[in-house]
């Protein structure tokens, strides 16, 4: 028997040309950032090169998720490759971890002992960056942000920004008054940025893994919203959890009234899962609640 694909969470407004065109640009950042910074003896750009090497995994995520996503479950795969995302998102937020510790290690021993930095190099080129990274941040932004894949990229993007102000204003601050600490302090910020998106990255991926509840939807209430219903008489054993991105799944054992149309009654708790919470692929196990038997207990 031929199982009909499911098509969860697929967004055919989705444009990954544009996702490779942000990508090309972000590599070819982080190329001329790394010679730069070892040129210029600059920690802030090498940092910011690292940081880049996140913006380059989530967007390459991003096409990979758009692509699987279109590619239906089969064989031993029921669900497909979606879990690609999350094990790629772990190796990611791993890899920006380590290396944020790299640069805060460094950073406090430039710290005590400052290199000569050229700060014209320094800031130059984290003004080109800016540019740069405004270009890719703008191809994200209309490669159709209906995926959450591609929302994330575009506000991993969104925060480079910031850095690189910060570079630029320590390239600035080394050009004005000769402070070459500025460029460590500034590599500090960038570190920091860096470990919130590893944080985000490895929380979000985490809650796949284990299987908990997506964010935003509480489980609680799932709970009370299907047992309002006029019919149900009980509801046990639900669980909610998320398969991949966009892609929540529930499964639960109903039980209804007796006389009740189970099928029906699975139908209109079907549409309020879609309506209200946004939840599609649901397993709804309806049966008659069995009657209370009478016992009769003997006196000894």
């Amino acid at each position: 028997m031929r199982m009909a694909p499911h098509r969860h969470g697929v967004h055919d407004s989705s444009d990954p040309r544009r996702l490779a065109t942000a990508l090309a640009l972000i590599v070819a950042l982080m190329a001329a950032e790394v010679v730069v910074g070892l040129l210029a003896h600059s920690l802030a750009l090498l940092s910011d090169a690292g940081h880049m090497v996140a913006d380059a995994g989530a967007l390459g995520l991003s096409m990979l998720a758009l692509r699987l996503a279109r590619r239906p479950a089969g064989g031993q795969l029921t669900f497909g490759l979606r879990r690609t995302e999350t094990l790629s998102a772990q190796a990611n937020g791993g890899t920006l971890l380590v290396l944020a510790c790299l640069v805060v290690y460094e950073a406090v021993r430039r710290l005590v002992h400052p290199p000569h930095v050229t700060g014209w190099a320094v800031l130059v080129t984290a003004l080109a960056g800016a540019a740069v990274n405004a270009a890719a941040t703008w191809q994200v932004a209309r490669a159709g942000r209906e995926s959450m894949a591609v929302e994330g990229s575009y506000q991993h993007l969104l925060t480079d920004l910031y850095a690189f102000a910060a570079t630029a204003a320590a390239g600035a601050v080394v050009v004005a008054t000769g402070f070459a600490r500025a460029d460590s302090i500034a590599s500090l910020l960038v570190a920091a940025l860096m470990l919130r998106a590893a944080y985000t990255l490895l929380k979000q991926s985490g809650r796949v893994l284990l299987e908990a509840a997506p964010e935003g939807l509480d489980v609680d209430e799932i709970a009370a919203t299907l047992a309002q219903h006029a019919e149900v008489a009980s509801l046990h054993d639900l669980h909610v959890w998320e398969v991949g991105t966009g892609f929540p799944a529930l499964s639960a054992h109903v039980l209804v009234a007796q006389g009740a149309d189970c099928h029906r009654i699975r139908r209109e708790l079907e549409a309020v899962l879609h309506d209200r919470f946004a939840i599609d692929h649901t397993t709804l196990q309806v049966e008659h609640a069995q009657p209370d038997l009478l016992r009769i207990r003997t006196s000894s």
